[in-house]
């Protein structure tokens, strides 16, 4: 994975920007987040910025001695200035909004540019004289990429991508000048040589064009989304990699050459001990609650419920029965909890009386019911379904009432005292152009039906949407959360308004409040359960006396395997024995007849599967107790989660090593370290250095198997991560493939999904990767995890992993029914998924292969379809070149060098763990053997794919119809039109727009779509 330090010289640049000097002299460019000069008849490029100013879109000063560009060095998008000769660069723009895309007026007095400031991106003015500030557009659509006409009266932008205006700066008349049809899509605009009629690159499905009002300039070309630069009748533009100037029909390509360099990786690569039957303490302990009392808390550990004196000792396991029970929840009177379980099938309420043991039922909807709490005075539940929604229980009828529309990933609710109000965790973007937003504080009057957010501090986040509050103080006094890491509450009337400001409690790394009493909370420091009163005082800990550890592997097995692919050699090897002692291959020999074997003489043995990028808990706990056995039922025997909440991710670690859970290895990190906006709920917005060492500490305390930045953090605070994490040797992913080639990240996740930019610098928007990025990619020894999101298409051909009983059985209905509908869609223009863009991307992950550069085969599971979204993966690759051994080297060998585990896993020799799929065919013949398993091997343990499936058989799939009906007839009443029913009521809803590109299950739809046409 190492190269050295040296340089890599670019010839293109993928979706690159380019404008033309006023005197047509020079061009200025964007190039891996550069600012550049480069001579207008080609040549040698001269970087204007480094790497920490990561800087793009760049306007030349009509006099040609300045360049203004928009630059995310502080972590928001702000304006500078530069010396075309170079210099040092001049921030004009400062604050918590973004500011882009800057155009200088022809008289070189004012700078055009779009930004957030007002609610959406609108269209605004800088005098650069003052720095005064003036908004051209008010209106609530999406206004974006302003150029200015010759004569400086009037600016043309787009309009949430979908129109094209024009407004005189002076009046602010607007005129619409060009209206999409169908999907299409508009970016860069620019005045065309006559000053009225606007260039710009329209993007139809995988097509994208220049466009000269409804005059297509350009056929089979990859046209950048950005302005061109006119001189008369002859323009300049960016495409296919290259600066392009285009003279009626004639074309031609201007040379560069830009040199960067790439930094070696040099340290050493800690990997768990994936094999000690040590005693190792608990630490994965999740949604710790306290009893009405103060004198118990319950939790979910291990797979299962617990119970321990809140003074600490020995837990009591109360709830153990190797399905999926969380979220507990004491009752009003302390004799009950509640908690939600999928042991009939799908997450339902349950309440186990703690005097007798006995369970009952709440709950048996269709859909899931999570994250429940009691009303104060026990007559109501409140829980999250797996849409995101709010509902509501009334526990002595069973009726239920849906009180928010679908939130995107919302917090555990938290009562007000006197069960008027609902207070939860939720994400308000900034605009609906970019999903980014801040995790607020969203209020529900069940009264009046008002939702109303508060931000816990300005501009800031809760910490994560999950069990960092806002949680209510018994007595109603406060609502405390854990802001940048630390915990803090805030004085509140009846209604949740903040009547004084926050007040923080715990300085320490500080997860999952909960109140004991009104006194004090309780939460999760770096693994240890802690306590600390609102009064002041040191935290002291709640010790548990309690561990787990390993279970001893089956001593001794011999598979007779019919032949054997060892994940290393180009062909099978017929007819052995495969002997496995304590978990591990011991030998890999010629079949010896009169041995007590497994007879798999039919079926190949290979390699145990392993899927690079998923997110366990994401939708964890609606899947419940499926998941785990979906991808062994597949093959999938390690998985690999670049995000997941950090104490979910522990628990489900330390239950599936040792043995209380059913599922593949699991290799994760916590919450993504991102910047001041963010989107998922297990992202850690980060704003300072002293927050960073809080996050690194959790990830070391709780031993991370790599460490996420995500999309917002800046290249400073990336490089302490990187720093910091190499220290520690955990590896390192992100987004983003330079600079962080040139400041040690280990790789990048997706072909080229979720950017700050709104953009790729990897793909361009119908998926195309150029010479910049496959040669960072071999040069720098970066991993690129592919998703290929696209590869559903292939469904069009072959429905049969959609069919397959493992799918029917193990998806639960509803992901059931949403990969129906996205197979219904294949080939209409409502389809978010295009065969054109997978090909696309398959070819650049195919060119870094065999280019030497390192390709880990991961799906973004369960963004797209649990496990069998790995095969589907695999299939597209080996349909777009790759053969069936290189794609099952992506998913084999390839991962297991990322995460430090050669040799142990994604292949079978002697001292290898024990993980094997035995399949139906030869995968190296035919791909679709690979998902074929009839068995699969996890460190000895054998699981047919009848036992994997038997708990949920009765429970499979109905037919999309039938299910809407049953959910029609069962759960309340819905939302529609942005207006829900409550106590019977139409009530309005304050909820934030939704971002354009995604309305459609906007968390749904795959990375790629945000960016061609985003998970998670």
């Amino acid at each position: 994975m190492a190269a050295p330090d040296g340089q890599v010289v670019l010839r293109e640049g993928t979706n690159m920007s380019a404008a033309l000097s006023p005197d047509g002299k020079r061009i200025v460019i964007d190039l891996v987040t550069g600012i550049w000069v480069v001579p207008a008849t080609g040549g040698r490029a001269k970087r204007l910025t480094d790497d920490l100013q990561d800087a793009t879109l760049p306007s030349w000063s009509p006099d040609g001695k300045q360049i203004a560009f928009q630059s995310y060095r502080d972590g928001n998008f702000h304006l500078y200035v530069i010396d075309a000769d170079g210099g040092r660069p001049r921030k004009l723009t400062s604050g918590t909004f973004d500011h882009r895309e800057p155009a200088f007026s022809p008289d070189g007095k004012r700078l055009a540019f779009s930004s957030d400031r007002d609610g959406s991106y609108g269209i605004w003015l800088l005098d650069l004289a003052s720095g005064a500030i003036t908004a051209v557009t008010t209106t609530p659509d999406e206004e974006a990429a302003p150029k200015w006409s010759a004569d400086g009266q009037r600016l043309v932008f787009t309009v949430n991508d979908t129109a094209i205006d024009s407004v005189t700066v002076a009046t602010g008349e607007r005129k619409r000048l060009i209206t999409a049809t169908g999907v299409d899509r508009f970016f860069g605009p620019a005045f065309g040589p006559d000053g009225q009629t606007p260039s710009y690159m329209r993007l139809r499905g995988a097509d994208a064009h220049l466009m000269l009002g409804d005059q297509q300039l350009t056929r089979d070309e990859d046209v950048f989304g950005f302005a061109a630069s006119w001189s008369g009748q002859d323009v300049l533009y960016v495409a296919d990699g290259r600066i392009r100037r285009r003279s009626g029909e004639a074309v031609k390509d201007i040379p560069i050459e830009a040199g960067v360099s790439v930094a070696r990786r040099n340290y050493r690569h800690r990997v768990r001990d994936l094999g000690s039957p040590a005693p190792m303490p608990v630490r994965g302990i999740v949604s710790p609650v306290v009893s009405p009392d103060g004198t118990q808390i319950a939790y979910r550990a291990l797979n299962a419920l617990y119970l321990v004196s809140s003074t600490g000792g020995t837990p009591k396991r109360i709830v153990s029965d190797d399905y999926f029970n969380a979220d507990p929840d004491f009752s009003p009177d302390g004799k009950s909890l509640l908690y939600a379980s999928d042991r009939l099938g799908t997450a339902d309420l349950w309440v186990r009386d703690l005097a007798t043991g006995k369970d009952t039922v709440l709950t048996s909807l269709p859909g899931a019911q999570t994250m429940p709490r009691w009303s104060p005075d026990g007559r109501k539940v409140a829980y999250i379904d797996q849409s995101g929604a709010l509902w509501t229980l009334e526990v002595a009828t069973g009726n239920v009432q849906k009180v928010t529309p679908e939130l995107f990933q919302p917090g555990r609710p938290s009562w007000s005292p006197d069960g008027n109000v609902i207070a939860l965790a939720a994400v308000k973007p900034f605009s609906r152009r970019f999903r980014e937003g801040t995790s607020q504080i969203l209020t529900v009057d069940l009264r009046s039906g008002e939702l109303r957010y508060t931000e816990p501090m300005p501009f800031r986040s809760l910490a994560t949407r999950g069990y960092d509050g806002p949680l209510w103080s018994p007595d109603g006094k406060y609502l405390a959360f854990v802001v940048e890491s630390v915990a803090w509450i805030a004085p509140v009337d009846a209604a949740g308004k903040f009547i004084g400001d926050p007040r923080q409690v715990t300085d320490e790394v500080t997860d999952s409040l909960a109140w004991q009493g009104s006194h004090s909370l309780v939460y999760m420091s770096n693994g240890q359960l802690r306590v600390v009163r609102i009064s002041g005082g040191r935290p002291r800990t709640i010790r548990l006396t309690t561990n787990w550890r390993r279970p001893r592997p089956p001593e001794r097995s011999i598979i007779h395997a019919g032949a054997v692919w060892d994940g290393e050699s180009d062909r099978l090897r017929n007819d052995v024995d495969i002997v496995i002692e304590g978990g591990r291959i011991a030998e890999i020999r010629p079949h010896r007849a009169g041995a007590e074997t497994v007879d798999a003489s039919g079926l190949v043995a290979m390699p145990g599967l392993i899927d690079a990028h998923v997110h366990w808990h994401l939708r964890g706990r609606e899947w419940g107790a499926r998941q785990g056995r979906l991808w062994l039922s597949y093959g999938i025997t390690t998985t690999r989660s670049p995000g997941d909440p950090a104490y979910q991710m522990v628990e489900t670690r330390e239950s599936l090593e040792s043995g209380s859970q059913i599922g593949p290895r699991f290799l994760a990190t916590g919450e993504a370290v991102d910047g001041s906006r963010i989107y998922y709920n297990f992202m850690r917005p980060t704003l300072s250095r002293k927050q960073l060492d809080l996050e690194m500490s959790r990830a070391i305390a709780l031993e991370y198997d790599l460490i996420k930045t995500y999309v917002r953090m800046p290249v400073e605070y990336q490089q302490m991560v990187v720093r910091a994490a190499h220290t520690a040797g955990l590896p390192l992913s992100s987004h983003y493939l330079y600079p962080a080639a040139n400041i040690g990240m280990d790789g990048m996740e997706h072909t080229g999904a979720t950017n700050r930019l709104g953009y790729s610098h990897t793909v361009s928007r119908i998926g195309r990767a150029y010479q910049d990025a496959v040669t960072l990619f071999t040069r720098s020894g970066m991993s690129v995890t592919p998703t290929l999101f696209n590869s559903k298409v292939l469904y069009a051909d072959d429905k049969s992993l959609f069919t397959d009983e493992r799918t029917k059985v193990l998806f639960p209905q509803w992901e059931y029914d949403r990969l129906q509908n996205d197979i219904n869609l294949i080939g209409t223009p409502g389809a978010s998924f295009n065969a054109k863009a997978l090909e696309a991307n398959v070819n650049m992950v195919l060119r870094v292969h065999r280019g030497g550069g390192l390709v880990i085969c991961g799906t973004d599971a369960p963004l797209d379809n649990v496990a069998v979204s790995l095969h589907q993966n695999l299939r597209a690759m080996v349909k777009h070149g790759f053969t069936p051994r290189e794609a099952l080297i992506t998913a084999t060998r390839n991962p297991a060098l990322w995460l430090g585990l050669e040799n142990r896993v994604g292949v079978l020799k002697p001292g290898a763990f024990a993980d094997l799929a035995l399949v139906d065919g030869n995968p190296l013949a035919d791909i679709k053997a690979a998902a074929a398993v009839r068995r699969t091997v996890l460190g000895g343990v054998h699981y047919t794919v009848d036992e994997l499936l038997a708990p949920f058989r009765s429970q499979a799939p109905e037919s999309s119809q039938a299910a809407e009906n049953s959910q029609a007839a069962g759960i309340g009443q819905a939302v529609a039109g942005g207006q829900a029913q409550v106590n019977g009521r139409v009530v309005n809803q304050v909820l934030p727009p939704l971002p354009s590109a995604e309305r459609r299950h906007w968390w749904h739809e795959p990375e790629w779509a945000n960016h061609i046409c985003c998970d998670h």
